[in-house]
């Protein structure tokens, strides 16, 4: 059923068109949910959150007739808050890049695996340019309350979000974790939780774009795409886990020719990890650092494990024999 997510909400006696704030993730549970005549009968004018992903936007939107989303991005204790007020899809935020002064914030260059600050000659970060991937900075300026920074109770935690000389010498500024990009007019887009980008055959790899096709597939399933290893490969190979309680996806026959046309090869999960369910957070986030420790083991894991056969082009069984070729280099990765 459609929760009570559009509802009425009356102020002073008289009916106002209310506005709902969203995860992004309940918005792709709404949209999983079979089509329902009560689903338009609101007076929603706004819904305001984040998380919603690009390609959901749109549908979302037409779907339940909301004539406006308000995306931003930020957290409690961050400096470098943006938003987006002006509903451009898959925008989370905007910055000028006419008066970049005003609001100090930045996309700097850092090392894909690590998340280490790229530094020049000077010893300064590294600007990215439009469509550059880059991690968000805020500037720190204590005597200001939109841009200071309090810190965690943990002096470690606080020292490991600080970083000196970044923007000009003598400087601080905030280390949000998260990866961003923005394009020519100054839309911000989020492209992934900091590690969770991986490089796979000399490649970037965005697990969210990896996720988004995938869903899309699937029917808006959960679905986290992350980064393992294997032994004597460079890099990271994609593995997709996704909730199959019914079993609908064993094997997952075609699943690979329907991806081809929608990723590039090296984008394409090598493993693929059915399970019962996908364990997320209290706000609907999954939980794929748990989900990456676990590895690719079939003798490890109770889960239905299938590998990518570059020979035959299809998913096959990941069996502890197919395990042990990968390991010793004899599977053609």
């Amino acid at each position: 059923k459609i929760p009570n997510f559009f509802c009425r909400e009356h102020h002073g006696g008289g009916a106002v068109p209310p506005v709902v704030q969203y995860i992004g993730e309940l918005c792709r549970y709404l949209l999983a949910q079979p089509p329902s005549a009560a689903e338009r009968r609101h007076r929603v004018r706004l819904a305001l959150g984040n998380g919603l992903r690009e390609h959901l936007w749109v549908p979302f939107q037409r779907r339940f007739g909301v004539p406006q989303i308000g995306e931003f991005y930020g957290a409690t204790e961050c400096n470098c808050s943006v938003a987006n007020l002006d509903g451009k899809v898959g925008a989370c935020g905007f910055n000028s890049r006419i008066l970049p002064n005003v609001y100090p914030v930045r996309l700097v260059k850092v090392d894909e695996d690590s998340l280490e600050l790229l530094r020049d000659s000077r010893g300064l970060g590294i600007l990215c340019g439009p469509g550059e991937p880059g991690l968000l900075v805020g500037r720190i300026e204590q005597r200001d309350p939109l841009r200071r920074f309090d810190g965690y109770v943990s002096a470690g935690a606080t020292r490991a979000k600080i970083a000196r000389d970044v923007l000009a010498k003598g400087d601080q500024v905030y280390l949000s974790g998260d990866v961003l990009v923005m394009d020519e007019l100054g839309y911000l887009y989020f492209r992934d939780r900091g590690g969770d980008t991986f490089r796979w055959r000399g490649e970037n790899v965005a697990s969210t774009e990896v996720e988004a096709a995938l869903s899309r597939l699937l029917e808006q399933t959960d679905v986290a795409v992350y980064g393992v290893e294997i032994p004597g490969v460079e890099g990271r190979a994609g593995m997709a886990a996704i909730a199959d309680p019914e079993a609908r996806l064993d094997p997952p026959s075609g699943l690979y020719q329907a991806l081809s046309p929608l990723l590039p090869p090296f984008a394409r999960p090598v493993f693929i990890r059915l399970l019962p369910h996908i364990d997320s957070t209290g706000t609907f986030k999954l939980q794929k650092w748990r989900l990456r420790a676990q590895g690719w083991d079939p003798r490890a894991l109770p889960d239905r494990l299938f590998v990518l056969d570059p020979r035959q082009g299809r998913y096959v069984p990941l069996d502890p024999a197919m395990h042990a070729r990968i390991c010793a280099g004899n599977a053609g990765f």
